[in-house]
């Protein structure tokens, strides 16, 4: 697990040595290669790695899972839990919080895999400036690789990974120790008092260095996002006792390198290395971004997820990949949607510089509001103390607030891309869930109670016909439309009726003796009954194995197995004047509707035994 965690958790911060001090130190603003600014520089680095990675996000942020799941939703989902009972409004109010910190987190998952994967080609053109032109073809033939073995799932993808990241972080290391061991010098450059020196003497270069120090910083958002994939104990042995030590290493090493000759400022991380190990270097970088990209790409998946469990997004296409890690999962919508976004950003931009111009608008925003959700989380449900959340806020929240800050510069530059894709995606969260909020209150208004409607069967002479009529419905407290449908339209009513809800429980398996509760409904003799099924993650969500499993217990035994007919509900969305959204964001909720997976298939109904009813709803 561990292995897996650095081959899929740490490739994008792992990464940033490629294209972090090579963005500082080629800022128009003044910088110079100096001792005082490689100083001041090496020592910002040092500590935001250990102040927003380390302390923030490995020792505490970790803590905060929601049943084992990691990611701004998972800690909106966590934060609304907590205020649920005492303010209805806030709690309403985090989870827009925790939609508008994924939407961000997408926005960074595009940026991330082209900025990687360029950075790591364009390692090419140190080893000779005439394959420049093979840059963007390679870093799309690369891009379309890595998406398309999405479909083997994290664990695999994480056990391929794991050593060529380890191999990395041993090749940073040695390389960043080389350098460090000729001028021990730079050591010092690890004490904060450089750092506030920096800030002292140049006040605005400092402030527009903090905004592309941001780079070493990255891949902490989706460190935390992928905690589901492998859990919190090997994701924290990972980053202490190999990424964290490699890391320092190499930037320290890449400072040494930019004291003694300053013109290698331009790619210190290639021209660290000996002459006769570049071009091996470029072709391990190019493995390693594209590992990179997996952080993100893993995170969006778990981040999707956690949205469509929290109602902001429509039912998913989810694949499990793993019989023993309810996170790793593969949704074929996400990874192609992503894939084609990523593909017109890396030839729109061209280049890792002008990524890097725009990249960090999106992942600051993200790190404040997940310091926000933990402060909520860390005050309600863990009862800190005040002096605890006051000082986490002041160290934590003043850093990414500099941050946020600086970045906001390169929003003309390029960060508005990721700002844009942002406000699309909280647009779509938001309009799905209020959406979704109207028609399930339109929708029971014309289910009704099961109860009275049950009376009404018994009240009338509705003929009895053989077989057994199951209706999937998420409750047993109303009447499924589909059941209303067919007692209205064909006036018969079957032998045998079954309504089933189905549930799935962060547990690989459950036997089938614990998986089923049936309740006749408080009539025996009615040929009404209703199953509640809880499912494993790992285990299909079968409901025509759930009928046939539950014909053994004593109160479906009259069940006719041969002729099984399944009624689903499905909903026609119409569009409406009536009040709750506006027109535009009615016609965008009704066609992420009709683009949701397929209930049929989801619950394994054999085609030639389906029968659909519509009911319309007006929206």
């Amino acid at each position: 697990m561990l292995l897996g965690a650095l081959g899929v958790v740490y490739g994008d911060i792992g990464t940033s040595p490629l294209y972090a001090l090579k963005t500082v130190f080629t800022l128009d603003r003044g910088l110079v290669p100096d001792r005082p600014d490689v100083f001041g520089v090496i020592s910002l680095v040092f500590w935001s790695i250990i102040l927003i990675v380390s302390v923030k996000y490995v020792i505490f942020i970790l803590r905060a899972d929601n049943e084992g799941e990691g990611g701004v939703m998972a800690l909106a989902a966590l934060a609304r839990r907590s205020l649920l009972k005492a303010n209805a409004k806030r709690a309403a109010t985090v989870l827009a919080l925790g939609a508008l910190g994924a939407a961000l987190f997408y926005g960074d998952s595009v940026i991330t895999p082209a900025i990687s994967v360029l950075s790591a080609v364009e390692g090419l053109e140190v080893v000779s400036p005439r394959w420049a032109v093979v840059v963007l073809p390679v870093s799309a033939v690369i891009l379309t690789l890595l998406f398309t073995i999405q479909r083997w799932g994290t664990g695999r993808v994480g056990s391929v990974f794991g050593p060529i990241m380890l191999l990395w972080f041993a090749c940073l290391g040695v390389a960043g120790a080389a350098e460090v061991l000729r001028h021990p010098g730079i050591l010092a450059a690890l004490s904060p008092t450089y750092a506030a020196a920096f800030f002292v003497d140049h006040p605005v270069i400092a402030f527009v260095a903090m905004g592309a120090v941001v780079l070493v910083i990255t891949g902490a958002e989706a460190l935390y996002a992928d905690m589901g994939h492998f859990g919190r104990a090997p994701i924290r042995r990972a980053w202490f006792v190999i990424v964290f030590p490699a890391l320092t290493l190499n930037y320290l090493g890449q400072g040494a390198l930019i004291l003694r000759a300053p013109k290698s400022r331009d790619n210190p991380f290639f021209l660290l290395l000996p002459a006769w190990a570049q071009l091996p270097m470029v072709v391990l970088a190019t493995v390693a971004t594209v590992i990179a990209s997996q952080a993100v790409i893993s995170g969006a998946f778990s981040v999707s997820r956690e949205a469509m469990r929290l109602g902001f997004l429509p039912h998913l296409r989810i694949r499990q990949t793993s019989r023993r890690e309810y996170g790793q999962i593969y949704a074929p919508g996400v990874n192609w949607g992503l894939f084609a976004a990523v593909l017109v950003v890396t030839f729109a931009f061209g280049s890792s510089t002008n990524l890097a111009a725009a990249y960090g608008v999106a992942v600051t925003g993200t790190f404040l509001i997940t310091t926000t959700l933990f402060l909520i989380v860390a005050r309600v449900l863990w009862r800190w103390a005040t002096w605890q959340v006051a000082v986490f806020a002041v160290v934590a929240g003043s850093i990414e607030l500099t941050f946020f800050t600086a970045n906001l510069a390169k929003v003309t530059h390029g960060g508005w891309l990721t700002l844009l894709i942002a406000v699309i995606v909280f647009t779509v969260l938001l309009t799905w869930r209020r959406g979704a909020e109207l028609v399930t209150a339109r929708r029971i208004e014309r289910e009704g109670p099961l109860s009275d409607f049950i009376d009404t069967l018994h009240a009338t002479n509705i003929p009895w016909v053989p077989g057994t009529a199951v209706f999937p419905h998420p409750n047993k407290e109303t009447t499924p439309l589909a059941l209303r449908a067919n007692v209205a339209y064909n006036h018969v009513r079957h032998q045998k009726i079954v309504i089933i809800t189905g549930r799935t429980a962060n547990i690989p398996h459950i036997p089938w003796d614990q998986r089923l509760t049936i309740d006749d409904l408080g009539d025996p003799n009615d040929g009404v009954i209703h199953i509640s099924a809880v499912f494993g993650f790992q285990d299909p969500t079968d409901f025509p194995e759930v009928v046939r499993r539950a014909g053994a217990h004593p109160l479906a035994k009259e069940l006719d197995l041969d002729q099984v007919f399944y009624f689903v509900s499905r909903i026609t969305l119409r569009c409406t004047r009536r009040p709750g959204m506006a027109t535009w964001r009615k016609r965008l909720f009704i066609g992420l509707a009709h683009n949701a997976a397929s209930h049929s298939e989801f619950l394994h109904l054999p085609e030639e035994r389906t029968i659909v009813l519509s009911a319309e709803v007006p929206v």
